[in-house]
C-alpha cells in the first residue's frame, strides 16, 4: 500500500464514505485535532509512568480512533434512506465515558483536594499531560462546533469533555507520584 495518493495535491481530501472536501473544513481540523491528542498520548504513554496509566492510555487512544472514525465520517453517507447503517463505523460508549469517571475517581482518592488553580509545570511527564489536555480542548471545541453544522453520535463529543478532566486528574496524580511540586496559581493583587 502507498502512503502517497496523490488525490489530495489540489487541496482536498475524501471523507469516510468518498465524499471530497477541502483540507481546511472544520470536520478534518476536528478529526486532525484528535490525531494530534492521540499523538500527545502516545508521548505520556512512552513516559516512566505505571503500566496501570499505560495500558489505559492504550486504551484511550484506541477510542480515539473511534471519535476520530465518526468525525471523518459524511454524515450523508454513513446511513441509509431506512436509517440503518451504511458504513461500519464503531461507537463511543456510555461505558467508555464511564471508565474515565471511574478512573478520575479512583486517582482523587489520593490527591490533596484541590484549593487553587494549578500551574502546568512541575516535570516533564506532567507538563506533556497538560499540553494533551490542551489540545483535548481544541479537539472538543472543533467538535463541538462541527456538532452544530452536522451533529454526530453526541457520546463522542461527551467523551472529549472528560478526557480533558481525566487528562487534568492524571497530570495531578502524576506531580504527586513523581513527588513534582504543584505550584498553586494565586492571583497577584495590584498594586
Amino acid at each position: 500500500m502507498k502512503i502517497y495518493t496523490k488525490t489530495g495535491d489540489k487541496g482536498t481530501t475524501a471523507l469516510f464514505g468518498g465524499t471530497r472536501v477541502p483540507k481546511h473544513h472544520i470536520r478534518i481540523d476536528s478529526y486532525g485535532t484528535v490525531d494530534e491528542l492521540n499523538s500527545h498520548l502516545g508521548l505520556i504513554r512512552d513516559q516512566d509512568i505505571d503500566n496501570h496509566y499505560k495500558e489505559l492510555l492504550i486504551a484511550i487512544q484506541d477510542r480515539l480512533f473511534t471519535v476520530g472514525a465518526i468525525l471523518a465520517t459524511d454524515p450523508d453517507k454513513a446511513t441509509l434512506k431506512n436509517g440503518k447503517e451504511r458504513l461500519n463505523i464503531p461507537k463511543i460508549s456510555e461505558g467508555d465515558i464511564e471508565r474515565l469517571e471511574h478512573e478520575m475517581d479512583r486517582m482523587n482518592e489520593s490527591l490533596p483536594e484541590m484549593t487553587h488553580f494549578v500551574l502546568p509545570g512541575g516535570h516533564q511527564t506532567v507538563s506533556f499531560c497538560h499540553i494533551a489536555r490542551c489540545v483535548c480542548r481544541r479537539a472538543e471545541r472543533l467538535a463541538s462546533a462541527l456538532n452544530d453544522l452536522e451533529p454526530f453520535q453526541p457520546e463522542s463529543l461527551k467523551y472529549l469533555n472528560r478526557l480533558s478532566d481525566y487528562l487534568f486528574v492524571l497530570a495531578r496524580k502524576l506531580s504527586y507520584d513523581l513527588k513534582a511540586e504543584e505550584v498553586k496559581w494565586i492571583p497577584q493583587k495590584e498594586s
